[in-house]
């Protein structure tokens, strides 16, 4: 039905038979290339997360409905992490992007912070994905685990955490202190494949990706 690929960063890339599609794929910021997909789409959580490539057929950033071949696409504002509350406004963008009668949630370095009509408009979420790395720069592992238990869903993949492979501007938690915080089991994988509503496990796991 679809795989999941992580590249780092935020950086995922979700893949039906129909189109991929790249989140967040800027990732010169830690010192890796771009991820381009010839005739693909990219749709980032933040502007400077778009490569706004030539290879890519649609760039798409921020709140709005969208439809990219099978993939149905709701994106709404939410606070950064590093923002002062009402000094820029709701200048990142959460997104829920539903794939057959699959639900995949997209939450970039927003605050933790999402009130009760965020969570209302995220609605239930099968798949969930955000960043874990804390200092400053994203969630860490205490309000990341508050979040996901809030919302809920069956499978969680965090990103945006420490690896040797990325050089990060602002140094980033391992990913294991999220993990020992939720108490979860943990698969580790090189991608998520999703064949059906059914492949989805009956009770929350979190799925350790390695870096392609």
């Amino acid at each position: 039905m679809f795989d999941i690929e992580y590249k780092g960063g935020n950086a995922v890339v979700l893949a039906t038979k129909k189109v991929s599609l790249a989140i967040d794929p800027n990732r010169s910021e830690f010192g890796l290339k771009d991820v381009t997909i010839k005739g693909g789409a990219e749709l980032a959580t933040e502007r400077r997360f778009l490569t706004n490539s030539s290879d890519y057929a649609v760039s798409l950033e921020g709140p709005g409905e969208y439809e990219i071949s099978d993939l149905l696409i709701k994106g709404f504002p939410a606070y950064r992490h590093l923002d002062d509350r009402g000094a820029s406004g709701m200048d990142t963008t959460i997104y829920r992007i539903e794939v057959g009668n699959i639900q995949v949630g997209v939450l970039g370095n927003i605050d933790g912070k999402l009130d009760d009509d965020q969570l209302e408009e995220l609605g239930v979420i099968d798949i969930l994905i955000l960043p874990v790395g804390g200092n400053g720069y994203t969630m860490d592992a205490v309000s990341a685990s508050e979040l996901t238990n809030k919302i809920g869903p069956k499978v969680v993949i965090p990103v945006h955490f420490a690896d040797a492979k990325l050089k990060y501007a602002v140094t980033q938690d391992n990913i294991d202190q999220y993990i020992e915080t939720m108490k979860l089991p943990v698969k580790e994988e090189k991608k998520l494949k999703i064949k059906s509503p059914a492949s989805l496990p009956e009770s929350m796991e979190i799925y350790k990706l390695s870096i392609d």
